[in-house]
């Protein structure tokens, strides 16, 4: 179902997860992607509309515990589902600047998303890209889609030559490069956060204003 789609990431989604990468270099972080399936009248392939990033976690040992799991996607969902959008997919960074391969519990917490939205993509950060995108040297999308084939596996999309995964602004990294010069990566929170300390807020009001 995945190779019949193309997917849209938005500034504020695309800017946020790195951000949240960028204050944890030498952890793993990962995330849920908010979102929306568009109608597909204009184009004959669907597209996945990927409107805003949550932050989940910056411990390894938490990546894979299933009631906090649970209890963010519940969360994210109740908070978003108001304004039309709900869970369709999940990114990963991994520590290892090295490190190009989408993890167990990448694949895992995927494997959640996609039995309520058939559609979702898991969003696996390249640490080298992102390196480069910082310094304002290059306009790719610091991030590989993976999407669920027929076999149950996630599989790295656009190997065939084509582009399902697109940034919603072309400026987007322009920008991610401003905010890093700002330091606007110290002020992330992510769901590990709010859960040491319930004052802080996982929604990130404010962040990218």
């Amino acid at each position: 179902m995945g190779a019949e789609c193309k997917y849209e990431v938005a500034q504020v989604a695309y800017v946020k997860l790195a951000l949240h990468a960028l204050k944890h270099p030498a952890a793993a972080v990962n995330g849920l992607l908010v979102g929306r399936l568009l109608d597909g009248a204009a184009s004959p392939a669907a597209v996945v509309s990927v409107a805003d990033a949550v932050p989940l976690s910056h411990h390894p040992h938490h990546l894979p515990l299933l009631p906090t799991l649970e209890l963010a996607l519940t969360l994210v969902e109740d908070h978003f589902a108001a304004q039309g959008l709900a869970v369709v997919g999940y990114y990963h960074a991994n520590a290892r600047r090295d490190d190009a391969d989408l993890p167990p519990v990448a694949k895992r917490v995927g494997d959640h998303v996609f039995r309520n939205f058939p559609r979702a993509a898991v969003l696996l950060l390249d640490n080298k890209k992102l390196e480069e995108a910082v310094k304002g040297k290059s306009r790719e999308p610091v991030v590989q889609l993976y999407t669920r084939d027929s076999s149950k596996s996630w599989r790295q999309a656009g190997s065939d030559g084509s582009s399902q995964l697109t940034l919603k602004e072309p400026s987007t990294n322009m920008v991610l490069a401003d905010h890093v010069t700002t330091k606007k990566w110290q002020q992330v929170v992510d769901f590990d956060d709010h859960l040491d300390d319930i004052s802080k807020d996982w929604l990130n009001p404010g962040l990218l204003a």
